[in-house]
């Protein structure tokens, strides 16, 4: 692995040397856009809308569109932007980690010590686990200030997760929800009947993603000549009044055949 940052976590007055790495990659079966007449390949290409011509890697800059002129940024500019925060995620609070909603959560990276840093690297790491907290701050990544949750993971690495700002949520009031309207008592009784009947302890190596596997099946048939016709789904009926109790002693039912089995 690669690690996209080199800096150090401030816990009060000690720093510990770390470096970032992902800690995720994609499961997802790398796809190539192609032209549909002849099946080419579709490049793209980074060119000057003056001139027409493309333009090396090398030679590209980012700028900032202010009063119909662009403002240049070298790398300078951003470290003067927030010299601190570019090398230094410091710990500005320590929180329960059940008080940060899910919504927040964005990334998760592997924080490894580096070198003279394994000492405080372990003490932050059992400080958290003795005191079920996590460490909340912000610091600079790839040109953007984000958020950063320090955790324990599996009792033996710190792990950062990126956390979205505030600001970045949006709002759901436009959205039609329906009124606050107590559901039925029975209906209610049913629905807690089914939730514990299929509650368990979350494995997450229970869930797969089959869909890049069974897809590459496809392509493979294709590949021999072969084709394949998939029953389409049913699309979701709207509009009409859903039975409830009838669909939760359904759904109960069904939960009860397959523990039995």
């Amino acid at each position: 692995m690669k690690a996209i940052w080199n800096g150090a976590i401030g816990f009060g007055l000690v720093n510990i040397p770390v470096k970032i790495y992902s800690a995720t990659e994609t499961s997802k079966l790398d796809l190539d856009m192609l032209d549909k007449s002849d099946y080419s390949n579709i490049r793209f290409k980074r060119v000057n809308e003056n001139t027409g011509k493309e333009v090396k890697w090398e030679n590209i800059v980012k700028g900032y569109l202010m009063d119909d002129k662009y403002i240049v940024l070298d790398e300078e500019d951003y470290e003067a932007a927030s010299p601190e925060k570019t090398k230094i995620l410091s710990i500005d609070q320590f929180v329960k980690e059940e008080e940060v909603d899910s919504i927040y959560f964005e990334t998760p990276y592997y924080l490894e010590p580096q070198k003279n840093g394994e000492s405080a690297y372990r003490l932050l790491l059992k400080a958290l686990e003795e005191t079920q907290m996590v460490g909340v701050g912000t610091f600079v990544l790839r040109e953007s200030e984000a958020i950063g949750l320090i955790r324990p993971y599996k009792n033996d690495i710190l792990i950062l997760n990126r956390l979205r700002f505030d600001q970045e949520i949006r709002d759901y009031s436009d959205l039609k929800i329906p009124a606050h309207k107590a559901p039925k008592p029975a209906e209610l009784k049913m629905a807690i009947n089914l939730i514990e009947q299929l509650s368990q302890d979350f494995d997450p190596t229970m869930y797969k993603d089959t869909y890049s596997d069974d897809l590459l099946k496809i392509i493979k048939q294709k590949a021999k000549g072969k084709s394949s016709k998939a029953k389409k789904a049913l699309p979701a009926k709207e509009g009409k009044v859903i039975d409830l109790m009838a669909q939760l002693k359904a759904s109960l039912n069904s939960s009860k055949s397959k523990s039995a089995s």
